[in-house]
């Protein structure tokens, strides 16, 4: 049974997958037809077409490979000289990478890569209907069709997330007691569990227990559990007389938290140290006991910073992805762990997908994780999709800016306009990002094979 909801849990993840692709191309084919611009294909996944349907000037279909998706577009790349014909192109990665890739391979050159990136396998502009190239268009509509796919991405990680948060919720700390120790391990100690020699908890020795839920400290009403923390902090061999209920009635302990020499540190963690360069330690109190934890349904207020704080994430990943990628080697290659907060392949994701479905957990909790999922993958093609590189959408909308600035430049100091910017001599460097990106996916891929990432150990 574990190994049928396991491969339910990678179904669910590919059909969800599946779904965030053909959205982001839809970004695209939308905001494209509105402008007038003439879509020859929209596809799904890249390889051998497994089942297409024409409609109108558009042919839509499903191809074999699922890991992908394009919509192509006439006239992305402008002609050579006045009066040829543009070539279609794609907004898509794996399909640009197809084509590239085959381009380079009758390539000679520089200059003939150029050449044929602008003229191989393509369809040209059906006559008299110039006008409808993606070259053609304004500055802000290359711009607007360009973000459409990474938006609807950022769309769809707000829909996950704002479900996750608001009709599930976020594990917060209560006032009532998770687990209570029988004896105090200091922080520098190697043991495990509790000896001969190892001091009594003072809230085991008070006589609190699991599930007694926290009223009253000296009198004071107990509000959260940083309250209860706090308060025992600041207390160390002083006497509290702690409130709780328990089976539904109120009894009274007397706690004595124990001393505790701590490092103190500042705001952000650092560790602060005197004029003499010791480290600065202070005495708190302990108790020995943990908070039981519950999911508190969060306002949809919540969901803006949440989205943005994993935007941040998966930039931070980005931009040390060399640093990260050498991680993964030597964690595939040798003894090393691989990073929790790491990249991962889609099949990496998948395995986790299969983890988490196939958990001895309550339903709620495997939808929660599986939804929270989704939402982390589509900010992950939000952030990556941006990345300011041909053939990723930044690379283009990176393109139309510098076009725009150009353009606004040769007016402003009356010059003739430049007319659009020649993408296509961008060619030989999305071939390089191609083969860099090819190379870590392929790394990735092994890592997560011999070595997966594993969200519960």
């Amino acid at each position: 049974m574990d190994i049928l909801l396991y491969v339910l849990g990678i179904l669910i993840l590919v059909v969800g997958l599946a779904l965030s692709i053909g959205l982001h191309e839809i970004g695209h084919l939308l905001p494209a037809k509105l402008f007038g611009v003439r879509v020859s294909q929209y596809m799904l996944g890249f390889g051998k077409t497994i089942w297409s349907k024409r409609k109108g000037e558009t042919e839509y279909g499903v191809k074999m490979i699922p890991l992908g998706g394009y919509v192509a577009m006439s006239g992305m790349y402008p002609p050579k000289k006045p009066g040829e014909a543009p070539r279609d192109s794609t907004t898509g990665f794996m399909n640009s990478v197809a084509e590239e890739g085959a381009t380079a391979v009758r390539s000679k050159g520089i200059g003939a890569l150029v050449d044929d990136a602008r003229e191989a396998s393509a369809e040209t502009i059906v006559e008299g209907e110039d006008h409808r190239s993606f070259y053609q268009l304004p500055v802000w509509k290359k711009i607007v069709i360009m973000l459409g796919g990474p938006f609807m991405n950022l769309v769809i990680a707000f829909l996950c997330f704002t479900v996750f948060l608001t009709a599930f919720g976020l594990p917060q700390n209560t006032t009532t007691l998770g687990s209570v120790s029988a004896c105090l391990v200091p922080a520098n100690s190697s043991a495990t569990a509790c000896t001969d020699e190892s001091p009594a908890a003072p809230a085991a020795a008070a006589g609190l227990q699991p599930g007694d839920r926290l009223l009253a400290l000296d009198g004071v009403e107990v509000t959260d559990w940083a309250q209860f923390r706090d308060t025992v902090g600041e207390s160390p061999n002083q006497a509290i007389e702690v409130l709780v209920e328990r089976d539904g009635t109120e009894q009274t302990f007397t706690l004595v938290p124990a001393s505790n020499e701590r490092t103190m540190t500042d705001a952000e963690g650092n560790v602060l140290k005197d004029a003499d360069g010791k480290v600065r330690t202070e005495l708190v109190g302990m108790v020995g006991v943990t908070p039981a934890s519950e999911m508190v349904p969060q306002s949809i207020t919540e969901v803006p910073a949440y989205v943005g704080n994993n935007i941040v994430q998966v930039a931070n990943v980005i931009v040390r992805m060399p640093e990260r990628m050498v991680a993964v080697w030597n964690a595939a290659f040798g003894p090393d762990e691989r990073e929790i907060d790491g990249p991962i392949s889609v099949v990496g994701v998948g395995r986790l997908a299969g983890e988490v479905v196939s958990l001895d957990a309550p339903i709620s909790a495997r939808v929660q994780t599986m939804v929270g999922l989704v939402g982390s993958l589509n900010v992950a093609l939000f952030v990556f999709n941006l990345v300011p590189l041909m053939p990723l959408d930044g690379g283009h909308i990176i393109g139309a800016l510098y076009e725009g600035v150009k353009r606004r430049l040769a007016k402003l100091f009356g010059k003739p306009d430049p007319g659009p910017i020649d993408t296509a001599k961008m060619v030989p460097i999305t071939m390089v990002v191609v083969v860099v990106l090819g190379a870590m996916t392929a790394l990735l891929i092994y890592a997560d094979l011999v070595k997966p990432v594993s969200l519960f150990g």
